[in-house]
């Protein structure tokens, strides 16, 4: 089963993290499938995302992390699946 999760990039004490989708018994920082966006928490909570690619994993049935649901809630990606999930 695919996950939507986070892998942790940076150096220490200045983390940056990908929105990957991968297999869900892998590693945290093991090899995806896609990456599709960033997260920057120390830049005021900076999120760049591949949208129609993220609709996509989620529209085949990738379950996304409680972390991620929230950022693509407020990038306001969710409501795009949510909306296509209906047509």
């Amino acid at each position: 089963m695919l996950k939507l999760r986070l892998t942790r990039m940076g150096s220490k004490k200045r983390p940056v993290y990908r929105i990957a989708a991968m297999e869900a018994l892998s590693r945290r920082d093991g090899k995806a499938v896609a990456y599709l966006g960033n997260y920057y928490p120390l830049e005021d909570g900076k999120v760049t995302l591949k949208e129609e690619e993220i609709v996509k994993f989620l529209m085949n049935g990738a379950q996304p992390t409680r972390t991620v649901k929230s950022l693509l809630d407020k990038a306001g990606v969710w409501a795009k699946f949510e909306a296509a999930k209906k047509n």
